[in-house]
């Protein structure tokens, strides 16, 4: 690796709440001179890199056009080996479901000095804003968190093995891009779980516009269409949403914050 050559730095923007950022990642930031932005990313977190950096958006979201992954590591290689300080800024976390590990073993391969900078990851924030927790003594004695969303060619996760182990082994799934395919999701954990299995959606969780719906998993694509609920958004399924409308004291099932 030559000594001269810049650095890249993975960066976890987090949910998208500027304040819910760790001081490492905003050092990081305003030590940028190139910002390579995901789509999620909210423009108060871009404003916080400094006047003189370049920003460039590589926006990469299910259904929408998309800048290639080749296109966007390409780039940091060859930023780096300009002696620029690269961030590429990922919502939530860049190693959960934020194709971090490719782009650094990419980087790694490439001889450029890389580093993560760990972000909270939506599926946290979002059982977060709806004031229950991920795992609880008496409801839930561990997590799973999974992509509703397959690479294209490849096999999506085994829902009926998932159902199965959550129901005996008590776990909270946490599931990541799968509104789209809430109802074939929904179908095949009724393999495993009870139709009365709590569930909630919640979209852009900690922003101004985020908005969450309760429901159970027998009623979880049916309340999706109806409250047009849309990406990005995280499903979360298990006993711990019990706990909502004890801490929300009843407050109506679908709700804009």
């Amino acid at each position: 690796m030559n000594d001269s050559q810049g650095k890249v730095t993975l960066v976890g923007a987090g949910p998208g709440d500027p304040e819910l950022l760790t001081l490492k990642a905003v050092k990081a930031l305003r030590a940028a001179t190139v910002v390579l932005v995901d789509d999620l990313v909210s423009p108060d977190i871009v404003a916080l890199a400094p006047q003189g950096a370049r920003i460039v958006h590589v926006g990469k979201r299910g259904g929408c056009k998309s800048t290639p992954q080749a296109f966007i590591e390409r780039l940091m290689v060859m930023a780096a080996r300009e002696g620029e300080n690269v961030v590429r800024l990922k919502g939530g976390d860049p190693f959960i479901f934020g194709r971090g590990g490719e782009e650094v073993e990419h980087l790694r391969e490439a001889g450029v000095h890389v580093e993560v900078v760990n972000g909270i990851t939506s599926g946290l924030a979002a059982v977060t804003a709806l004031g229950v927790p991920l795992t609880h003594r008496e409801h839930a004695q561990g997590v799973v968190f999974v992509t509703g969303h397959a690479q294209r060619g490849g096999e999506p996760p085994d829902w009926r093995a998932l159902a199965e182990a959550a129901h005996q082994a008590r776990l909270t799934l946490v599931i990541y891009m799968g509104v789209s395919g809430a109802q074939q999701i929904q179908d095949q954990l009724l393999a495993g779980l009870p139709a009365r299995t709590p569930a909630a959606v919640v979209q852009r969780a900690t922003m101004p516009d985020q908005r969450e719906a309760i429901t159970t998993l027998g009623e979880l694509a049916a309340t999706i269409a109806r409250e047009q609920m849309t990406s990005p958004a995280v499903i979360v399924v298990g006993d711990v949403i019990r706990g909502v409308a004890a801490v929300r004291q009843e407050e109506p099932r679908v709700r804009a914050a």
